[in-house]
């Protein structure tokens, strides 16, 4: 009995390690999405959904006052959001009391990716101090109104609540040796801030695809991304 109680744990132990291992490996590849672009100008549209941080509803009537706002879509699992998570924690702090408005909302399906669940948005809003809402679009509707395709994807909004810029945080990506610092990003705030026109030729942000739910996949979505 001894005996074989042993070769069972010996087997567990090695179930354990190889899993650890291998499964990692057996997941698929990260598809590299950019940002649909929509058209500058386009007017916010609407949201009503409700925050991870505190369970209370935020709308986009709720930052009406606001100088501009800062809409963004991302989660807690993509990579490409965890490569600049810290720096967005920074960059709100640095400009929500400039008047900036900002916001993130997470449109991933849950039920697939649990790591995205509303209780660990919660989580992951607090271990990175994020001082800003963190919104969860369980239906997905709000991600595709805004046209967004990726996580992180960013939707800068004047004080009208006009589009101006629709592009990346900064040229840093997982893996590239380049800084984070939100350089991108910090200067169209400012520039918006000071009350200048931002040029119309800017640089896509580039992610993880939104997970969509089964057949609920926008006519813009590319399943196979970029190379």
């Amino acid at each position: 009995m001894i005996g074989k109680a042993l070769q069972g744990g010996v087997f567990l132990f090695l179930f354990k390690r190889l899993s650890s291992t291998l499964l990692p490996m057996m997941e698929a590849p990260v598809v590299k999405t950019p940002s649909t672009m929509l058209p500058l100008g386009t007017q916010a549209p609407d949201f009503s959904l409700p925050n991870a941080l505190d369970g209370h509803t935020v709308s986009l009537s709720d930052f009406s006052e606001s100088k501009a706002l800062l809409v963004m879509f991302i989660c807690n699992h993509c990579p490409f959001v965890k490569h600049i998570a810290d720096e967005l924690a920074t960059f709100g702090k640095d400009y929500q009391d400039k008047g900036l408005g900002i916001v993130a909302i997470s449109s991933n399906d849950a039920d697939n990716y649990p790591d995205d669940s509303f209780e660990k948005m919660k989580e992951e809003a607090e271990a990175r101090g994020y001082t800003f809402p963190y919104l969860y679009d369980e239906s997905q509707k709000v991600a595709h109104a805004y046209h967004a395709a990726c996580t992180p994807d960013f939707f800068l909004f004047d004080e009208n609540q006009k589009l101006v810029y629709r592009g990346q945080f900064d040229a840093s990506r997982p893996n590239s040796g380049i800084p984070v610092t939100g350089e991108d990003m910090r200067k169209a705030v400012d520039t918006i801030l000071a009350g200048e026109a931002l040029p119309a030729e800017q640089k896509p942000s580039i992610g993880c695809n939104i997970k969509w739910k089964a057949n609920n996949e926008p006519e813009y979505f590319n399943p196979q991304g970029i190379s």
